[in-house]
């Protein structure tokens, strides 16, 4: 069934990430989450900070927010790429946080076996296919939240379909095959990043855009500041307009050249049904007067480059 949200994106300029949140998903609508048990992406792929990983800020307003829609159960599962896990999580204080606001924190590279989800290579660039933390695809419900940057090492730019690189297992326990090796060896990283995400559902994104790097990346990089946060329930809608942000303040690579729907990751994506086909299908909502000329910047990124 066609989601009645399909390429809307909620835009707000603002600094205060507690009220952005709140401000966001209410927009975004959380009315079926009451009794459910929710799975959360966050950005933890090293210990960095924000905007290389989730803004403490940003994660506590969401869960609060989640808690505040009567969601039963709230699980934030991560694996990190730069870095082990477990210390990154323990670093970044997220398991200080989920005792505080009582939600779980599970570290994926300590799963067993039979907590991943095994998905064939079938209509994939995967050459053994690749596993789903099964926590993602059991859930009622997914949040995902992003940061806004480029990415150095082959993905071009790191948003909401490069965040779900994190629910993918690198070794299965018991098992050798590295599949986060076949992925960074890959001429076809993008699309196999893609193809992650036609296989876990995802119901609302809130990208920070505070700051964002338009170089570098994803752990550091040049800092520009738009002072955005976004959320829309369209992964691919929310990254071209993540990519139009980076070219606004001039982002240098790959994400600053050519079309955007014609960008691996975009393109493959909006391919497999993920999120919207064509810039043309974006509707930017502005929920304030003061990102009223981000919003027009963005448009006419949309309008020229989509």
């Amino acid at each position: 069934m066609q989601n009645k949200r399909a390429g809307e994106v909620f835009v707000l300029k603002t600094t205060d990430r507690n009220a952005g949140v709140k401000k966001l998903f209410k927009r975004v609508g959380l009315d079926g989450f009451a009794g459910k048990k929710v799975a959360l992406k966050a950005n933890y792929n090293s210990a960095d900070p924000f905007p290389a990983s989730t803004h403490p800020e940003t994660l506590q307003a969401i869960v609060e927010v989640l808690k505040g829609s009567g969601a039963e159960r709230i699980t934030l599962a991560e694996r990190s790429g730069m870095g082990v896990t477990r210390r990154v999580l323990e670093e970044m204080g997220v398991f200080e946080l989920g005792e505080k606001l009582g939600f779980d924190v599970i570290v994926s590279d300590e799963l067993t076996k039979a907590d991943w989800v095994s998905i064939e290579r079938e209509n994939t660039h995967w050459l053994k296919g690749f596993c789903v933390a099964k926590c993602f695809v059991d859930a009622d419900k997914v949040v995902q939240t992003c940061c806004v940057k480029t990415h150095r090492f082959g993905g071009h730019f790191t948003l909401s379909l490069k965040n779900s690189v994190g629910v993918v297992a690198k070794r299965v326990a018991g098992e050798l095959y590295d599949y986060m090796w076949e992925l960074h060896t890959s001429p076809f990283q993008r699309q196999m990043i893609a193809e992650i995400n036609s296989h876990y559902h995802v119901d609302a994104v809130l990208m920070d855009a505070i700051r964002a790097f338009i170089s570098g990346g994803p752990e550091r990089g040049e800092v520009v500041e738009p002072n955005l946060m976004l959320a829309s329930t369209d992964r691919v809608a929310i990254d071209a307009v993540g990519v139009a942000i980076l070219r606004v303040y001039g982002a240098s690579g790959n994400v600053g050249k050519g079309k955007i729907f014609e960008l691996d990751q975009i393109r493959r994506a909006s391919e497999l049904g993920v999120g919207v086909g064509s810039a043309g299908d974006i509707r930017l909502k502005t929920l304030n007067t003061e990102c009223k000329e981000d919003v027009s910047k963005i448009e006419r990124v949309l309008e020229a480059d989509g």
